[in-house]
């Protein structure tokens, strides 16, 4: 089947995405085709995904990546290796997005323009009859495409509580090391038979465009796993209906559904078709599971170990994890009356099914049957195409995906029960153990999941095995840390027989990272002035390390050293390497940071010296500290934050159309908060900024806004972090303009926002309207609710008066009181298709809620606006 590329679209041909329903509904012209009982099918989150390239990310080699903040970093700064907060993946639903997918990389990102995506090669070579090379472009037209869901599994999934146990090879995955998507593509099976294997071919081996330290990434399969089409195995190019992202592979990926994520090789060049396994540095020295008797050391002195193909991971193996209730959850008894739902995921490999998952409120003496929801089987009910590919799954027996469960009890019992344990099994009687299989790489992890209640006065507490988010440690480290056995069998319970003592493993033998003959004592002068880009030096426990030697062996890579370079790297090094890697440090130590000098590292006091002696008060590598001198009411829900800046000429140094990003350590909790804002103070003023904030306060059903509700609560005197310019979009002035470093000429701007989201069109409007040289003509369409709501509306007014014929200033309300002579209603299509026609050289700016920014979209494209004209702030 031929599938040209306007069928890459999130809408297929033959479907209609609703965006509030989640669900597929056939357009009213094919009902005829398919019964309308068969056209709910789960569908891929319908918000818009993030466009913006994070602050962190601008100084490593993945500068071009767009990527979700709310997104948990488990290697630093880069590499990017990161999962979602665990409720946040389970409400996303079945599907995940594309922004809270996890994410596993060992180097930078490969670059791929949009004008080299078709033109992408995939060579299929080796033991084959007629090796060719083939584009992207005649991969989707000449071959038949499909798509069907699968679950990605990283093989490291719930590590983190391996190396809470002992610290393996491999950094602290949570229990979200998995997500879902609806991959298109076509089968591997029908690239191989073109290729005609030979006899003795036996492997198909993967190469991507990923150049790491010890080569490209590369792994292989069996060739009769990749021939057979009942193993799903696929070249694909789209996901959740649009291309494939940066991350994930972009343009082309394969996707081995129902086996470890690092099996499906990302930014796929090569297929090589082999007698024997792949030979890739990747494939003997990532993804297996050695015997839990190999100890580091072993493994790192006898490489015989890596070589033996009988401990190599293929297909997952059954697991399960509890979401609800979350790791510090804590429940009111005086409601024992009402039930509690306990509810999580399960997964399992190979196409097996989850045929039961169990829970045990007793610790292992009985067990109850959760309930369980397979959403994957909705898609075995209709035959229609889905996202350029035929929807491939109403004859597929296969299970690829993960499944819900849920378990529905009184609060009374769980006052009673000392834990929640919970384990799976498949359709193979393949269960979950109840003791921990501890490997060097930490992988494979899935003994049975355990939540710990802590019983207080008048509420129950609960906590999971271990945490990835700011706050208290799961319980796992809580109990190693007060000397409990966490492989005894009980948890690290108390003995039998009620002894006070629990029984203590051998204490873990301290890694020394120093060299004894590194006696040089570094002042803080000495050690920034002797590190550079060629000779990074960074900090680890108060002791000075050269990254020169390590930048050669870190599998992350030189961006990984570079990142750290001049700083205090102990949180993240300490949190992530293995001993093997802390053993390798004696090598690169040189000598030790005096006493002073590690007090002004860590002291928050060192950036603000230096922000104190510069002409502008914003850095984009480091925070630096501005006091609150005033606040104002504007209105019931919003006021005005000035700040002062660290002397009377200091200017904030925020280029026209940037913004700032603020921290603010919330009392309440103690952790940092952070966001971006865009100040109302022009960037010329000295001495102070201004910030106008619209406050979320909390309501019966709603928690209110973290941040607005933390700045509220900051003192007068009180002073808080900033950091910047981060941003895209810079207006230069006179009509000309930057996008993503790309410099352009612009005729007219297009201007629609809505609430809090004045402030950046706020901040370009005035640049163009103060400067009576500047010809760009500007409309400003500006969506509030209530009159009072209507924020910096005499500024806007004043602004527009400067230049009457050089402007159009619309305002908005969809509660209006009975005398607003303005508009009326929420900004429309109807609107929109009178006033932001598109026009040659016209460019959309668009900041509000995301469901108006999502609205805006789809009628500006439809009205004939393209996509690169359009800035979202």
């Amino acid at each position: 089947m031929a599938t040209t590329m306007t069928q890459l679209s999130p809408v297929g041909p033959a479907i209609n995405l609703l965006p509030d329903s989640g669900s597929l509904r056939l357009h009213p012209d094919k009902l005829t085709a398919i019964s309308e009982s068969l056209a709910v099918v789960p569908l891929p989150p319908s918000r818009q995904p993030v466009s913006q390239v994070l602050d962190k990310d601008r100084e490593t080699p993945d500068n071009h990546v767009t990527r979700d903040g709310r997104l948990i970093r488990l290697t630093g700064v880069h590499p990017f290796n990161a999962e979602a907060p665990l409720t946040a993946l389970y409400n996303d639903g079945f599907l995940t997005s594309v922004d809270l997918f996890y994410v596993r990389n060992h180097g930078a990102v490969p670059r791929v323009l949009d004008d080299e995506i078709w033109s992408w090669e995939l060579s299929i070579e080796g033991l084959v009859d007629n090796p060719f090379t083939i584009t992207l472009q005649q991969l989707v037209d000449d071959f038949e495409q499909i798509t069907i869901p699968v679950t990605f599994v990283c093989a490291g999934n719930r590590r983190k509580e391996q190396n809470t146990v002992r610290k393996s090879k491999g950094f602290s995955w949570g229990p979200a090391g998995l997500s879902t998507a609806l991959f298109t593509g076509t089968l591997m099976a029908h690239i191989l038979r073109k290729a005609k294997p030979l006899r003795g071919a036996r492997y198909v081996c993967m190469e991507g465009a990923d150049k790491l330290p010890n080569g490209y990434y590369g792994t292989s399969l069996k060739l009769n796993w990749a021939l057979d089409p009942n193993k799903g195995i696929m070249l694909a190019h789209g996901m959740n209906g649009a291309p494939l992202r940066a991350d994930h592979g972009r343009p082309l990926r394969a996707v081995v559904p129902g086996q470890i994520g690092g099996r499906s090789v990302k930014w796929l060049r090569r297929l090589v078709v082999t007698a024997a396994p792949s030979d890739n540095w990747y494939h003997y020295y990532d993804n297996k599971v050695l015997p839990t008797t190999v100890t580091p050391e072993m493994s790192a002195e006898e490489p015989a170990w890596w070589r033996d193909e009988r401990y190599a991971i293929y297909d997952l193996n059954v697991n399960s994890a509890v979401v609800y209730p979350q790791h510090g959850e804590v429940l009111d008894v005086g409601l024992r009356a009402r039930d509690y739902a306990v509810r999580g995921y399960a997964y399992s490999g190979g196409g097996r099914r989850v045929t039961r998952v169990e829970l045990s409120f007793d610790s292992g003496r009985s067990w109850r049957l959760a309930e369980i929801d397979y959403p994957e089987d909705r898609y075995r009910e209709v035959d229609l195409d889905l996202f350029g590919g035929r929807l491939d799954m109403s004859s597929r027996e296969t299970s690829f995906c993960w499944c819900f469960w849920s378990y529905s009890l009184p609060i009374l019992e769980l006052q009673n029960a000392d834990s929640i344990l919970v384990r799976a099994m498949d359709e193979a009687m393949m269960c979950q153990p109840r003791d921990m299989y501890w490997s060097v790489l930490g992988m494979m992890n899935n003994p049975w999941f355990r939540v710990a209640i802590d019983k207080g006065e008048g509420s129950l507490r609960f906590e999971h095995p271990t945490t990835l988010m700011p706050g208290p440690p799961g319980w796992m480290e809580r109990v190693k840390k007060s000397g409990g056995d966490l492989l005894n069998g009980r948890w690290g319970e108390k003995a039998p027989g009620g002894s006070d003592e629990l029984l203590t493993p051998p204490p873990e033998e301290e890694i020394s990272m120093t060299n004894q003959d590194a006696r040089r004592v570094f002042t803080l002068e000495d050690f920034k002035a002797e590190s550079s880009q060629e000779r990074p030096l960074f900090v680890i426990k108060g002791e000075v390390y050269d990254g020169t030697g390590y930048l050669r062996d870190h599998p992350g890579g030189a961006q990984s050293i570079l990142a750290v370079a001049t700083s205090d790297a102990t949180e993240d090094f300490m949190a992530i390497h293995s001993e093997n890697a802390k053993a390798m440090m004696r090598n690169y130590h040189i000598g030790t940071l005096d006493d002073d000098g590690r007090q002004a590292l860590l002291s928050p006091d060192n950036a603000e010296a230096l922000s104190a002696t510069r002409a502008e008060f914003l850095d984009p590598k480091q925070w630096a500290k501005a006091v609150l001198s005033a606040k104002k009411s504007l209105s019931w829900d919003t006021k005005l934050f000035t700040f002062k800046l660290d002397h009377d000429d200091q200017v904030a140094g925020l280029p026209v159309g940037q913004h700032l990003m603020l921290r603010v350590k919330d009392s309440g909790t103690n952790y940092n908060i952070i966001r971006a804002y865009t100040p109302v103070s022009e960037n010329s003023q000295k001495g102070f900024l201004e910030l106008l904030v619209k406050l979320y306060l909390p309501t019966p059903s709603t928690p209110g806004g973290q941040m607005s509700m933390a700045l509220d609560k900051v003192s007068l005197g009180a002073a808080v972090d900033f950091k910047g310019p981060i941003g895209k979009f810079e207006y230069l002035g006179r009509g000309e303009a930057s996008i993503s470093g790309r410099r352009r000429t612009v005729s007219s701007f297009t201007m629609i926002c809505g609430g809090s989201g004045i402030t950046p069109i706020f901040q370009v409007f005035r640049a163009v309207m103060q400067d009576a040289g500047d010809p760009t003509f500007c409309t400003v369409m500006v969506g509030s609710r209530l009159e009072e709501d209507i924020l910096c509306r005499q500024e806007l007014d004043a602004l527009a008066r400067r230049k009457t014929d050089g402007c159009r200033l619309i305002h908005t309300l969809s509660r209006p009181p009975a005398e607003w002579a303005g508009l009326r209603g929420r900004i429309s299509e109807t609107l929109l298709r009178e006033q932001a026609s598109p026009a040659t050289g016209g460019l959309a700016l668009i900041c509000g809620p995301g469901s108006m920014e999502k609205s805006v979209r789809e009628i500006l494209l439809d009205l004939g606006w393209k996509e690169d004209d359009l800035v979202f702030f």
